[in-house]
């Protein structure tokens, strides 16, 4: 009896195949399996439960006629209680999954321009894995996710499109670097205007007082020289005419002074 019987072990996360004189006989889960070697039973092969990965490199032109190499990663495994389709339903499934990942990349990466399809990449990848699951589910396999890993156009193309971003860079650089330049011409015109506002306040209020000064002294050389004709010398009283000139030729060369300087403090440099 111990001639007749053999062990085989089946690896974790693994199935295995036996067979019957070459014929699928039952499916062997992972751990000790025995087999009966003079009724022709063997353990054909084994297949991994685990999810896989298959890159798929898809070369294509966008509809800007642009060459791209569309990188894509398709993570599949086997359907639960599914093992058998998928191992002798398909020949190779790699090939069978590599075939309808570059017939979707194909039918849609020429329908858009280079920029857009960096864009759409989610969307080529869910289209991809729709028709994927859609396909491979007849055969045992599921679908697990669909990536677009890289999109990668000629060295030249690259090239050129970091030039034109560079140079959109540097135009909205000059822009922001006149806008800059504005804004301080116009707070510096705004300060000036503002500065001489000032100055007219305080040139207006300076001449205000002096005004008032002049009216105050007339008003009172007036009420001491009312109803006087004459002195007690005969000597004719204040008139008040020859007082505003007088006055006023006190006061003149003092309004021009002060006029002077003040312009001298807003024209010297060593004043400013």
């Amino acid at each position: 009896m111990g001639n007749m019987l053999c062990c085989a072990c089946v690896p974790q996360a693994n199935v295995g195949f036996v067979t019957r004189f070459g014929k699928f006989d039952r499916i062997a889960t992972p751990g000790l399996t025995c087999v009966v070697p003079c009724c022709g039973e063997a353990v054909e092969s084994t297949e991994t439960m685990q999810v896989r990965q298959l890159d798929v490199p898809v070369e294509t032109k966008t509809k800007d006629n642009v060459f791209v190499i569309v990188h894509v990663a398709v993570q599949y495994c086997i359907t639960e209680g599914r093992a058998f389709d998928a191992h002798y339903a398909l020949q190779d499934h790699t090939r069978q999954l590599s075939s309808y990942i570059f017939d979707v990349v194909r039918a849609w990466v020429p329908k858009v321009p280079l920029d857009d399809v960096f864009e759409t990449k989610e969307e080529i990848a869910e289209r991809a894995k729709t028709e994927l699951a859609g396909a491979m589910s007849e055969y045992g396999w599921t679908i697990c996710h669909v990536l677009i890993t890289d999109i990668d156009p000629d060295s030249r193309v690259k090239q050129a499109m970091n030039e034109i971003n560079t140079a959109t860079r540097l135009r909205v650089a000059a822009m922001e670097q006149a806008e800059a330049a504005k804004i301080k011409v116009v707070k510096a015109a705004e300060a000036d205007a503002e500065s001489k506002y000032l100055a007219g306040l305080g040139i207006a209020r300076q001449r205000r007082a002096i005004a008032e000064g002049l009216r105050d002294t007339i008003n009172t050389v007036k009420e001491a020289g009312a109803g006087e004709t004459a002195d007690a010398t005969g000597a004719a009283a204040v008139n008040t005419k020859d007082v505003m000139d007088l006055v006023l030729i006190t006061v003149s060369p003092l309004l021009q002074y002060g006029g002077t300087v003040i312009h001298l403090i807003h024209t010297w440099p060593c004043c400013k």
